[in-house]
């Protein structure tokens, strides 16, 4: 029994070791046996080009065997006056340092450095071939083979387009363009961007997703990226069609995109009256009249106007004709309000509201309403006056001389 349970023991701490190796492997980079030194790579190693462009690529790095390394970089194999550097961050470098961890499985360092290349403008078309090596010492070394497709037909042309670039509105409204450039060369473009718009007319660019406006954009090899273009017409711009070309320039392309704003009109009416005063005097319980003028100040005609007030509580206001099927752009036309102090409204000045509106436009005149005191009660105070006068002559005249 005593030699069993040695067993087990021996067994049992066995299996625990077994489960713990397990457990560290699962969570450590895996290396393939026998590998050792470096990897270098790049996403895409053959391109087309034309003579005379630039391009990149971007190089991964990822240690093969769990190691750190201090990586030297050359190139090599560079056909006759054809330049290239490698390039890190903002910098001309001649060394990466891949980490310990990097795992080529798995763990790329997702670009530490770039391969700038530029073709001269007198290659001839044809396929060419560049060497780039990496070496970590030691005899750790990798190599990469790029391959270079010199050709004067384009790769796709670029464009810079609109997915509605045609709108309308009314004078007034603001135009948004949802644009997109698309940079199908080899190379990162940077465009410089202008808009050739009327006079009075604002136009801006905004990055999608931004909300800084800018005047020039960068746009990588191969992409594409959104730009709303702003438009704002001046206020009295008048009915019609309007084009506004608007234009991406950078070292290699010019593109344009024509934007078309259509404007509906000029939507606008006036209230007050013919002589522009807004004062009237009333009495209680009692309408009086004043007459509105109404003017269609637009280029449009309108529609369906409508009249309305606000006037103090309990107090009436009605229109000789509260709405206007139609007012002729630059036409004007008088209706008679009538406004009606509530009963028993005390002496003094009162604001009443009239406003005329529809969907396009509206306008609001502000009256100011004195409320006087009736004639008739004033007749009849005299009236009493003068009867009590004559009622203490006479008592004078007759009583005085006792």
């Amino acid at each position: 029994m005593k030699r069993m349970d040695g067993w087990n023991r021996r067994m049992g701490a066995g299996m625990a070791a077994a489960l713990m190796a397990a457990a560290l492997i699962g969570t450590a980079p895996v290396y393939a046996a026998g590998e050792t030194g470096i990897d270098m790579s790049t996403d895409y190693p053959g391109i087309t080009v034309k003579a005379g462009e630039t391009v990149s690529f971007p190089l991964d790095f990822a240690s093969l065997d769990g190691e750190g390394y201090d990586v030297a970089l050359t190139a090599e194999d560079m056909p006759e006056n054809w330049t290239g550097y490698f390039k890190g961050g903002n910098n001309q470098v001649t060394k990466v340092h891949v980490n310990a961890d990097e795992a080529a499985s798995d763990a790329k360092s997702g670009g530490l450095a770039d391969f700038s290349l530029t073709v001269p403008a007198e290659a001839e078309e044809g396929v060419y071939k560049i060497g780039l090596k990496a070496d970590g010492g030691a005899g750790n070394t990798d190599t990469l083979e790029l391959e270079v497709t010199v050709s004067e037909e384009d790769t796709g042309e670029s464009n810079f387009t609109s997915e509605y670039p045609e709108q309308q509105g009314a004078s007034g409204t603001a135009f948004s363009f949802d644009t997109t450039i698309v940079n199908n060369r080899g190379t990162n473009q940077s465009y410089s961007l202008s808009a050739q718009a009327p006079e009075g007319w604002q136009v801006t660019f905004t990055p999608s997703g931004e909300s800084a406006n800018v005047a020039s954009l960068a746009v990588d090899a191969g992409s594409s990226q959104g730009l709303t273009v702003a438009v704002t017409p001046p206020e009295n711009v008048e009915k019609g069609d309007y084009t506004i070309p608007c234009t991406a320039v950078s070292a290699n392309d010019t593109l344009t995109a024509e934007l078309t704003v259509s404007i509906t009109g000029n939507y606008g009416v006036a209230l007050s009256t013919p002589d522009g005063r807004l004062s009237m005097d009333a009495y209680e319980n009692k309408e009086s009249a004043v007459t509105l003028s109404i003017t269609n100040t637009g280029n449009v005609d309108l529609t369906n106007l409508n009249l309305s007030s606000s006037a103090p509580t309990d107090w009436e206001v009605r229109f000789e004709e509260s709405t206007i099927d139609t007012l002729e752009a630059g036409a004007t036309k008088e209706i008679t309000a009538y406004v009606k102090p509530c009963e028993n409204a005390v002496t003094g000045d009162y604001v009443t509201s009239v406003s005329i509106s529809n969907s396009e436009a509206s306008s609001q005149a502000d009256f100011r309403v004195s409320v006087k005191t009736s004639t008739t009660w004033g007749i009849a105070a005299v009236a009493v006056i003068v009867v009590l006068v004559a009622g203490l002559g006479f008592i004078f005249k007759k009583y005085g001389r006792r």
